[in-house]
C-alpha cells in the first residue's frame, strides 16, 4: 500500500538555550559568565524530522506547539528543511529548555512547566498512520509518560503496517519503566536507548546483556547506543557490535535523533545490519560537531562523504 510520507515523527518540539562553558561562580552579585549562549530549535521528534527531511525522506512531524514567538522558530526551521507541518497541534506553550553543554559535548538541562504539556495523539490515528516508518521521540517523556497514549498509538501504527523506531528518555515526573509499558514492547520494531537509559531500564552494566535484557521483554531489535564506544544491535538473528568514528565532539544535543533519521533512511533504502548503523552512527556523529541539533547536518552526500574519510575508534576504546 502506498504511503503519503516515508517517515513520521512523533514526540516533543522547543527551543533550546545552549549555555557552552558555564562558570558557576558568580562574577557579581547577580551575573554569571559563559562561553557563549545559543538559541537553537529542538525537541526529540523535531530534531529527527529536520535530519529525515535533509537526508531525503518525505517526512511529517506530529506534536504541540504553542502559537508564540517559541513556536514560530520552530515552524520556521521545520518549513526551512522541508517537513510537513499539518499534523503539528496547537498547545498552551512551547517549551524552551536551558542546556548546559560540558568540554566533552555532553549536557544537562533545565525544563519547565510546559513539558507536561499533555497531547493525546493517540485519539488522532489518521495524523500518523500514513508513512511507512513511524517514529516515537522518546518513550518515558511527554506525550509518551503514559502507557495508554503510547500502545494507542502502537496499535494504530501496527494495524496501518508501519514500521515502529521508538527512542527513550530517562522517566521524568513519574517512575516508569519496561514493567509499566510490558504490552507495548513486543510493537516496538526497533528500540534505541543509549547505555545509561538500557542500563536504567534493565538493570544491566554489559551492553550485550542490556540488548538481551531488552529482547526477552519482548522488543524486536534493540540497539544501545554506546557514544564514543559505538553501538550494539541485538535480534533473534544476530549481535553486531559496531565501533564509533573518530571525531571531536562539540554539542551532543540531538545526536540520538539523528541517529534514528538514518536508521530509517537506510531501511527505507533497503538496507539492515551494519549498513544501516554506520550511516545511523555517522548522522549521529555529524550533529554532534556543531552546537545545536539542527546545525551540522546538510544531505546525505554529506553524509556517505563523512563515511568515506572519517576513521573509526578501535572497539576497545572507552
Amino acid at each position: 500500500m502506498d504511503k503519503t510520507y516515508d517517515l513520521i515523527c512523533m514526540g516533543m518540539g522547543l527551543v533550546d538555550s545552549i549555555l557552552r562553558g558555564f562558570r558557576p561562580e558568580p562574577v557579581a552579585a547577580a551575573g554569571y559568565l559563559a562561553d557563549s549562549n545559543t538559541l537553537a530549535v529542538g525537541g526529540e521528534a523535531v530534531n529527527a524530522a529536520c535530519a529525515a527531511a535533509k537526508l531525503g525522506l518525505r517526512t511529517a512531524l506530529v506534536c504541540a506547539l504553542g502559537e508564540d514567538e517559541a513556536g514560530s522558530m520552530v515552524r520556521h526551521a521545520l518549513e526551512r528543511d522541508g517537513v510537513d507541518l499539518s499534523r503539528i497541534r496547537k498547545g498552551p506553550a512551547t517549551p524552551v529548555s536551558t542546556i548546559f553543554v560540558r568540554e566533552d559535548g555532553t549536557r544537562k538541562s533545565i525544563i519547565n512547566d510546559a513539558h507536561r504539556y499533555q497531547y493525546h495523539p493517540e485519539r488522532d490515528p489518521a495524523s500518523f498512520t500514513d508513512a511507512r516508518v513511524l517514529h516515537l521521540g522518546s518513550l518515558f517523556r511527554a506525550p509518551f509518560d503514559d502507557p495508554e497514549v503510547i500502545l494507542g498509538v502502537l496499535q494504530a501504527a501496527k494495524a496501518a503496517g508501519e514500521t515502529v523506531i521508538a527512542d527513550t528518555k530517562l522517566p521524568r515526573g513519574r517512575a516508569m519503566g519496561l514493567a509499566e509499558i510490558r504490552d507495548c514492547l513486543p510493537l516496538i520494531d526497533y528500540l534505541t536507548p543509549n547505555e545509561e537509559e538500557a542500563a536504567y531500564l534493565t538493570g544491566k552494566s554489559d551492553p550485550e546483556e542490556m540488548a538481551r535484557a531488552l529482547l526477552d521483554a519482548g522488543v524486536r531489535c534493540a540497539v544501545v547506543k554506546l557514544g564514543g564506544k559505538g553501538c550494539i544491535l541485538k535480534n533473534e538473528r544476530e549481535t553486531l557490535r559496531l565501533p564509533a568514528y573518530e571525531i571531536h565532539a562539540v554539542d551532543a544535543t540531538g545526536a540520538g535523533d539523528h541517529f534514528a533519521a538514518g536508521l530509517a533512511a537506510e531501511m527505507l533504502q533497503g538496507k539492515s545490519g551494519a549498513e544501516a548503523l554506520f550511516f545511523a552512527s555517522a548522522c549521529a556523529a555529524i550533529c554532534t560537531t556543531a552546537l545545536g541539533a539542527g546545525t551540522a547536518l546538510k544531505n546525505r552526500a554529506q553524509v556517505l562523504r563523512f563515511m568515506m574519510d572519517t576513521p573509526l575508534r578501535p572497539l576497545s576504546a572507552s
